[in-house]
């Protein structure tokens, strides 16, 4: 009870010390703003350089000022400074250390930190003043020249301070330090302030789309955009939210999935459409799963799954040599090698490997149930062979497939917009990508046939009767579209959160999410 008291008693003193030192900034900004000093008046600052960009161009831009007859520097006036040596950067002050007439801090802009070497006869008695009461946290641009200390590293001599921004709060690191998930989470500002990893995590992110895009116009496909709020949320297999349209007086829900708009376009005659985008699964929240997050479809006229496999093995290696520089790379323990071709199996050959159950041999939907009894593997009555074979692939072979992994040739039953494989109606043609055991895409030959796409949606339409609230609805406008006509096509889509996640070596889907889902508080 008393270590209780005195952590409490500690607690309430960190606050106090906390609340006084927010009262002090405020007062500090007060002072700025009665002396017209107020920051938040500035409205620009031209900015030259950055921290990288002077490392990178150091030989060019260092500069010796004069000495005196004892070889000591003496102040060079900023007119005297060759134009071409002068450097301009901006960025948050995150260190300070004052030792009387001269100081030393430090200085992060987007690309690092470098230090800032501020001295009273630099830069001014009045200046010099100002910025002793500089806090860390301020944003704030120096102007000045490149040398290098006794010890070698890198630095800006100001001329010029000039305060940009005001923070009142206080950094955690003052105290604690930002380690908290929670609160990273919440306050991912801070989170990129105080962590560079967590900001090279998502410049890194960017890079990924960037160069997906890139990869895709080589291949001469378009980037389109296609609703988000949606009268039939179809195209997967999943839970939607919903709300209501006021001005039409209808209930929409958030988009699922971003197929069934973009085959629209494929019978329209765009050929090869592509769309990176936000969809909703009102589902649940884990290391691998957000509700609302991005995925990539892309859909190309006159080919087939097998044209897909080919797409994302080239792409996905194309994404590691320009993103990462190397085919081969870690993902926490794992070695991963996406230069090797990736492996190729059907789903039922990937069952009889790490199950030794054969589904091929198992004719009807009893047989499949009795031998899930026997095995162990939880399913609902309603379910069929093809439910099974799935609940079996998930029981037993998931685990296993580390390495890219194509497992192809799915059951009917969980596929209702793939087309049937002629020589085995019962299964399509089909393929999921699995690496360090996550599904990271999945692909059809695109069903085609408006006849038989009507009895695959009555079937789910009968599914979801039966309770599965996960099952597609009948588009009656898709089903028209197709009537139209729509020309062999392969489609897939990728979940680009868990790419990224892959290729930064993250743990969690929210640390490749600036702005995860979180319960409020």
């Amino acid at each position: 009870m008393g270590n209780q008291n005195q952590k409490n008693q500690g607690n309430g003193e960190k606050q106090q010390d906390i609340g006084q030192l927010l009262k002090v900034r405020r007062e500090k900004l007060t002072n700025l703003q009665e002396a017209g000093k107020d920051p938040f008046q500035i409205t620009k600052y031209d900015v030259t350089h950055h921290t990288v960009d002077i490392r990178d161009q150091f030989d060019a831009l260092e500069f010796t000022p004069a000495t005196d007859e004892e070889g000591k520097a003496v102040v060079t006036p900023i007119s005297d400074i060759p134009e071409e040596k002068l450097v301009s950067v901006a960025g948050r002050m995150m260190f300070k250390r004052v030792m009387g007439k001269a100081s030393f801090a430090n200085i992060r802009d987007r690309r690092g930190d470098m230090q800032i070497y501020v001295t009273r006869n630099d830069i001014g008695d009045d200046d010099y003043a100002d910025f002793k009461k500089f806090d860390v946290g301020d944003i704030i641009g120096v102007k000045g020249f490149v040398f290098k200390t006794k010890t070698g590293e890198i630095s800006i001599h100001a001329k010029e301070v000039t305060l940009l921004s005001k923070s009142l709060q206080i950094l955690p690191e003052k105290f604690h330090g930002l380690t908290d998930t929670d609160t990273r989470y919440r306050q991912r500002y801070v989170d990129l302030i105080m962590n560079p990893e967590v900001r090279e995590t998502f410049e890194k992110r960017s890079a990924i789309i960037r160069e997906i895009r890139n990869f895709l116009a080589d291949r001469d496909f378009i980037e389109v955009e296609t609703p988000m709020l949606v009268s039939n949320a179809g195209g997967a297999a999943a839970r939607p939210f919903e709300t209501h349209y006021n001005s039409l007086d209808e209930d929409v829900k958030l988009r699922i999935s971003l197929e069934l708009y973009l085959k629209r376009l494929i019978v329209g005659g765009f050929e090869r459409v592509y769309e990176i985008g936000r969809v909703f699964r009102n589902e649940g929240v884990d290391t691998r799963h957000n509700p609302e997050f991005t995925l990539m479809e892309l859909y190309q006229a006159y080919t087939d799954y097998n044209g897909m496999m080919e797409l994302t093995e080239s792409m996905f290696r194309y994404l590691a040599e320009k993103v990462l520089g190397t085919t081969k790379f870690m993902y926490r323990d794992i070695e991963l090698d996406f230069g090797k071709p990736f492996e190729r199996m059907t789903m039922i050959d990937c069952i009889k490997k790490y199950a030794d159950v054969d589904f091929d041999q198992i004719k009807t939907d009893d047989e499949a149930k009795a031998i899930a009894k026997e095995r162990g593997v939880e399913f609902e009555e309603r379910h069929t062979k093809g439910d099974i074979v799935n609940l079996f692939f998930e029981e037993f072979c998931e685990e296993h497939l580390i390495q890219p992994t194509f497992i192809m040739d799915h059951p009917l039953a969980i596929s209702p917009l793939t087309k049937k494989k002629p020589d085995d109606p019962e299964k399509v043609e089909r393929f999921e990508l699995f690496i360090n055991t996550w599904e990271m895409c999945n692909a059809y030959s695109e069903l085609n046939d408006p006849i038989d796409q009507r009895e695959r949606f009555e079937a789910q339409e009968a599914a979801f009767a039966a309770g599965d609230e996960e099952a597609n609805h009948t588009d009656e406008d898709f089903l028209n579209a197709l009537s139209i006509g729509m020309p062999p096509t392969g489609g897939i889509g990728y979940g680009i959160d868990r790419l990224v996640m892959l290729l930064t070596d993250s743990y969690a889907i929210r640390d490749v999410l600036l702005f995860p889902t979180l319960k409020s508080i």
